[in-house]
């Protein structure tokens, strides 16, 4: 189990426009041969748009990108005609296939912190899609089966313990809440990128919310 921690990250984004970024791996001009991708997953970026700020419109290619709203709405529109508002609990899905373009705007009145974890498919190209499960429940898993990848999203009460997905590859993000796993405490930000141990489990040392990642080798 390799734990990475939430100061670790590499810094971005653009303060000026009231854009802070915070990258768990290489990414743009924090270029880290050792750090591109586990499992499946190739970028996992905590966004912090201030009221008004934005990423105006760009694109991707070749890319599953799922997105977690930590707090506030996050205004989500593409070149697929797609316009929605993602909710803290609302999970969504881009599938930039063979090439999407989209705009990530904080049109709301208070501060906005999301997370983006892009995911490598196991074929490139297609057909772009879009899905937005809103208020996804506790333990239900969201399958992402152009990358092979499961997402489990736990809320755990203090003391609450949880399965961790025996699988070659599982990636855990603590969004909020204090966790313990495998003798290391983790908080908010703190991530844990775990190959061949089965039979883990993570204990809730306060109210938490955790995203794990369930990938196939």
């Amino acid at each position: 189990m390799d734990v990475r921690r939430a100061g670790e990250r590499y810094p971005g984004g653009d303060a000026e426009s009231g854009i802070e970024s915070w990258h768990a791996f290489s990414f743009g001009p924090h270029y880290d041969p050792g750090n591109l991708r586990f499992g499946a997953v190739i970028a996992c970026n905590e966004e912090r748009l201030a009221p008004g700020a934005g990423f105006d419109e760009h694109s991707h290619s070749h890319t599953e990108i799922v997105t977690w709203v930590i707090e506030g709405e996050l205004t989500h529109r593409d070149s697929a005609g797609h316009e929605t508002r993602v909710r803290p609990g609302d999970v969504q899905r881009l599938s930039s296939a063979a090439g999407v373009r989209h705009v990530e705007r904080n049109d709301g009145s208070s501060p906005l912190t999301f997370l983006q974890m892009w995911l490598a498919p196991r074929n490139p190209g297609g057909v772009p899609s879009y899905e937005i499960i809103p208020g996804i429940a506790d333990s239900t898993p969201y399958a992402v089966p152009a990358a092979g990848a499961m997402l489990h999203v736990r809320r755990l009460a203090a003391g609450e313990r949880t399965a961790v997905p025996d699988a070659a590859y599982v990636y855990v993000h603590v969004v909020h809440g204090q966790v313990a796993l495998a003798g290391q405490a983790l908080g908010p930000g703190d991530a844990a990128r775990i190959t061949g141990t089965p039979g883990l489990q993570a204990l809730a040392e306060a109210p938490a919310e955790l995203l794990m990642w369930e990938m196939g080798a």
